[in-house]
């Protein structure tokens, strides 16, 4: 890592922060000493202790970002910072600095849109509990499933940014599901992404996570079926047409055997119902075909530009 000749192209390394006085200091001095080409950015979400000043103290450049989430931290420091190159990595100490220069050096050689920092555990039973473990295969399994993907640590709090990812992704989430929304619609976009394994420590003592698995981990789910609206819209449509239109053919089965039977039929509500469901059914599965030709056209689209944009 020593012999790296340093970049032309500006860094900037954006530390989310919330009530992390404890480690941010260190966190900024690590990256300072490991990436000195970097300007450092502390974006302080509403912290109540002296998360600010100590990172200013440390060398940092601070910027508040009132609306609390780490959502909505991300999408500020995109709209407020200009650089090249953007490394984001959480300021409890959990993630070191080592590893910045491997992260940043493929979008410095235009090799990749997004770098994700994959984690490895120091001491896993610490630094990665079981529960968080199973959450991160959980979503990794969905989102390689539905997106034709092959990501190892989806929710990783440390990676690199090229300036077009930053220009072109638009970002919607408020909370902890902001990593696996930037990983889905950078599939979406048929951007490049690489991961490389770095350590991953456990908090220091007195240090405590923001993280709370059940909701945060509901959050993430929502994300995805939101996300596969817009971008497998022909999947989530199809699925639901094909429930409803098989609900309407079974519910319906009821009414077509009596009335063949006896050329009346009893159960009018369950005739329609039948019906509805059918409908239903067959309108779910054009919305989706519709919506599917809007996103490939848009694809096409972004496509076209983003080879453009390289070419420059």
């Amino acid at each position: 890592m020593d012999n790296i000749a340093k970049p032309e192209k500006s860094i900037a390394v954006l530390i989310p922060c919330y009530n992390e006085e404890q480690t941010v200091a260190q966190v900024v001095k690590d990256f300072r000493k490991f990436l000195p080409e970097a300007v450092i950015y502390v974006f302080d979400n509403n912290s109540t202790d002296k998360t600010a000043e100590n990172a200013r103290a440390a060398g940092a450049e601070v910027v508040f970002e009132l609306h609390k989430g780490k959502g909505n931290v991300v999408r500020a420091m995109f709209e407020k910072i200009t650089a090249d190159v953007y490394l984001m990595v959480d300021g409890d100490s959990t993630y070191p600095a080592e590893f910045a220069h491997a992260l940043v050096q493929p979008i410095l050689d235009e090799k990749a849109d997004v770098v994700v920092g994959r984690r490895v555990a120091v001491r896993r039973e610490k630094a990665y509990p079981l529960f968080h473990q199973f959450g991160n295969k959980l979503v990794c399994g969905l989102v390689n499933t539905l997106f034709k993907a092959d990501f190892k640590d989806v929710m990783s709090g440390y990676r690199a940014f090229s300036r077009y990812f930053v220009d072109a992704i638009p970002l919607s989430s408020k909370g902890f599901e902001i990593e696996t929304e930037m990983a889905i619609k950078s599939m979406v976009l048929d951007m490049v992404v690489r991961e490389i394994d770095v350590d991953y420590i456990e908090r220091p003592a007195g240090s405590e996570s923001k993280l709370n698995t059940f909701r945060d981990g509901m959050r993430v789910i929502n994300a995805i079926v939101t996300i596969l609206r817009y971008a497998r819209p022909l999947l989530l449509f199809g699925l639901l047409g094909i429930f409803s239109f098989s609900l309407g053919i079974i519910s319906g089965a009821v009414v077509i055997v009596e009335f063949i039977k006896t050329r009346y039929i009893t159960h009018v509500p369950l005739a329609i119902l039948s019906v509805g469901f059918v409908m239903f059914g067959l309108v779910s599965g054009v919305t989706g075909l519709i919506l599917d030709n809007i996103k490939n056209a848009f694809n096409e689209l972004n496509s076209y530009v983003y080879r453009h944009s390289k070419k420059k």
